[in-house]
């Protein structure tokens, strides 16, 4: 990723965009500081948040009129904060003048003609950095003690001009204004600011001011003070302050000044969920301390974090894309040291959600993947994060799992059955029913079982996968470039993808051509349906889906983040490989915020949210039920190894039943006679360790007679590495056979141990 990509990016997120107030306010203060902090009850830190920003702010916070509230949230929701009101209150009573600290001296000095609201502000902001100030004004602020929504107390304008002395400020008699004088005065200054609120500026040759920098036809000179409201006088003498600033320092006179004025924010803050609260009335004498904290907390603290509030993994790590985008980029650009955002980067689901939610489009799908690309390009993948998952593809598309075949009888195939490797795995007697019915009805159904290559891409195997599609593209156009029809929606959009020019359908829509078995009509259930998020702008296949459901008598219920809103169930993206606890939790927060009984058309989805807690089906368990089976919404996600076994014994009951062929005879490892402790299947499950992976340990312990033994226990322990990860197994002999009681695995070569 390079700077320029980073910065397109970060411009997406609008997280960090300011709120509406603090956009239309004239001197940008921050708003929302102030009212959460007057929600607290804290004058003090919430006079602090203005007198960071308002010039002359025991002044300025008892005339504001309030701009900040045209552009407020809460206007739709109740009305607007009262922040004038707010600020009058906080101004009695948090404020303090902070102590004064001259800057040190640069060395320039500026006249400053008039001392209106303008002129004032442009000399405090000078003298507050160390830039010497005359101003000349018969009386400086004369009117504004008499004006505004209530009269300034006695000696506030009085303290603030002392401040200003303090900090170099020079308050002078007036001078007469001509086109002489002011070419005098810029001799003896190095710039001159005119507050035409005093000042008469006609017939000096000045021009219109220009709108950005208040720059006039005499370079030096510039003009402030051209407005009504007392805000916008302030914020003109500071945009005058400025550019005086800027002219003396000879830097560029418009850069970076896009924002200077009130202009509209970028923010996106959603008011679905809150409630309408009316404003505190406003006494003749002001907010009391009650009152003021009340409306306060009438604040919505206006901020985005769409995506953040329903993504488990984007709040997980604790900010928002903007900054993820950072963290990512500066983790892709270390050359030697520890990658610190590798986690963050193997951690999402590639969902899609954030970039439907988010204004911008900000899609961390895309940031993710490209960033896993890179690191497997650099070689600075690390082997853990998503091993596992290939294994398990490479599993799928091996000789005990794979196949590619005509219908029994046929020579050609019109369609070809792709259940997808997770559905043989979850439920392979739902495969073979749906099989065996489609046939029936389309004789010349072919059927093909092997990965679609999702987990090469997720992982950003680039390679991997390429080679996985080169062959599963060859076996189609072996059985003669098909219509190929998906029980996956993941796989369908895998292979509409690498296979552009086959026919690509779901089964769903299959199914309600052919239609479905009269057994299971009149079903009288109401279900939640979960959509897959990779049906998020797949409309049609969500239809057919609920369509098929409804045929066969279920009422189905929408849940509220359902369609191309929909939420990942935790597997998407190998999250549940690379991070299998925050797998986990993304898995019950979705069981969670789903009502009732649930059914899916995605066997990982439906494996996913059942280990999340959920009551949920599959549609094929409705379509084509198992009585023998049990209650099919309870069953309990298949373990890694059964899920391997299960694919397994699907090839082979389907050659054998269907093709008439025999099954290949069992490898040695598989004859042995192994039992497992119920606390050892746990542990192995959470490990990823597979019991075919201990039962090759137990059969070279055997054949090697390398073993530990532990005379107190009588146990024995084994280690094998059977390719790039080292296994131990614990376990005691128990006649022909073997009890094991726990197994563990690690990268590390053990010398002379893994033979």
């Amino acid at each position: 990723m390079e700077q320029a990509d980073l910065r397109k990016l970060e411009a997406q997120c609008v997280q960090e965009e300011p709120p509406f107030c603090t956009a239309a306010c004239p001197l940008h203060v921050d708003a929302r500081a102030f009212c959460s902090l007057m929600g607290q009850g804290d004058w003090d830190k919430a006079w602090a948040v203005l007198a960071r920003t308002l010039p002359l702010p025991g002044v300025l916070s008892r005339l504001c009129h309030g701009p900040c509230m045209e552009a407020c949230v809460r206007s739709a929701k109740g009305g607007a904060i009262n922040i004038p009101a707010l600020e009058r209150f906080c101004a009695e009573q948090g404020g303090r003048a902070a102590r004064t600290i001259p800057m040190p001296a640069k060395g320039k000095r500026v006249c400053v003609l008039g001392g209106g609201l303008a002129g004032l502000s442009a000399a405090w902001d000078l003298v507050r950095k160390g830039i010497r100030v005359v101003l000349h004004s018969e009386r400086p602020g004369l009117d504004l003690a008499r004006e505004g929504a209530s009269p300034l107390p006695a000696g506030v304008l009085d303290a603030e001009l002392e401040r200003m002395v303090r900090l170099g400020a020079d308050f002078q008699a007036p001078v007469a204004m001509t086109a002489e004088s002011l070419q005098a005065l810029l001799e003896e200054f190095d710039a001159v600011i005119v507050d035409c609120a005093e000042q008469d500026i006609e017939g000096l040759g000045l021009g219109e001011p220009d709108t950005m920098t208040l720059g006039t036809n005499m370079p030096g000179v510039f003009v402030a003070g051209q407005c009504d409201e007392h805000v916008f006088q302030a914020a003109s003498g500071r945009k005058a302050a400025l550019s005086a600033e800027r002219f003396m320092q000879g830097a560029s006179m418009v850069a970076g000044r896009e924002r200077e004025d009130p202009y509209p924010s970028k923010l996106f803050t959603n008011v679905d969920d809150v409630a309408e609260v009316a404003p505190e009335p406003v006494p003749e004498q002001g907010y009391d301390a009650q009152q003021a904290r009340a409306e306060g907390l009438r604040c919505i603290r206006c901020e985005c974090l769409e995506c953040v509030k329903h993504c488990e993994y984007l709040a997980r790590f604790g900010s928002y894309p903007k900054v993820y985008a950072r963290q990512i980029y500066n983790n892709q650009s270390i050359v030697m040291g520890t990658r610190q955002a590798n986690t963050l980067i193997n951690s999402c689901t590639m969902c899609g959600l954030c970039e439907e939610l988010c204004p911008g489009d900000f899609s961390m799908e895309d940031l993710c993947l490209q960033a896993r690309r890179e690191l497997v390009e650099q070689g600075n993948m690390p082997p853990s994060a998503h091993e596992f998952a290939l294994r398990d593809m490479h599993f799928a598309n091996g000789p005990d799992c794979a196949l590619a075949r005509h219908a029994p009888g046929e020579k050609t195939s019109t369609h070809l059955f792709f259940p997808g490797c997770q559905l043989t795995a979850s439920r392979p007697a739902a495969v073979r029913a749906a099989y065996d019915h489609l046939r029936a009805h389309i004789p010349a159904m072919g059927i093909m079982l092997r990965c679609c290559g999702a987990p090469a891409h997720w992982a950003g195997r680039t390679r991997e996968y390429e080679r996985s599609m080169d062959e599963l593209r060859s076996q189609w156009e072996s059985l003669g470039r098909p219509a190929i029809v998906c029980a996956c929606p993941t796989c369908q959009g895998m292979l509409q993808n690498a296979l552009p020019a086959a026919a690509v359908v779901d089964l769903w829509q299959v199914l309600q051509g052919a239609g479905v078995p009269e057994s299971v009509k009149g079903a009288d259930m109401e279900l939640t349906v979960h959509d897959p998020c990779t049906t998020r702008y797949e409309p049609e296949i969500r239809q057919q889906a609920r369509g098929l459901l409804q045929s066969v008598g279920v009422r189905v219920r929408e849940a509220d983040m359902s369609g191309n809103l929909t939420e990942c169930c935790g597997f998407g993206g190998l999250l549940a490989e690379a991070n299998p606890e925050l797998g986990a939790d993304v898995a019950k927060r979705r069981a969670d915020s789903l009502p009732g009984e649930l059914v899916t058309y995605c066997a990982m989805c439906r494996d996913m949210l059942a280990k999340g807690g959920a009551r949920i089906s599959h549609v094929l368990d409705i379509l084509f039920p198992d009585p023998s089976a049990g209650d099919l919404a309870a069953r309990p996600a298949p373990g890694y190894s059964r899920r391997r076994e299960n694919r397994a014994h699907l090839r082979e009951g389907l050659l054998t039943d269907l093709w008439r062929e025999p099954g290949d005879p069992p490898k040695p490892y598989e004859e042995l006679a192994v039992s497992f402790t119920e606390a050892c299947l746990a542990t192995m499950e959470q490990r990823r360790i597979l019991e075919s992976d201990v039962r090759k340990t137990l059969l070279r312990a055997r054949e090697t007679g390398r073993r530990l033994v532990y005379a107190q226990s009588g146990r024995y322990r084994a280690v094998f590495r059977p390719v790039a990860v080292t296994y131990w197994v614990e376990f005691e002999e128990t006649g022909d056979g073997y009890l094991v009681h726990n197994a563990w695995c690690h990268r590390m070569r053990v010398a002379g141990g893994a033979a």
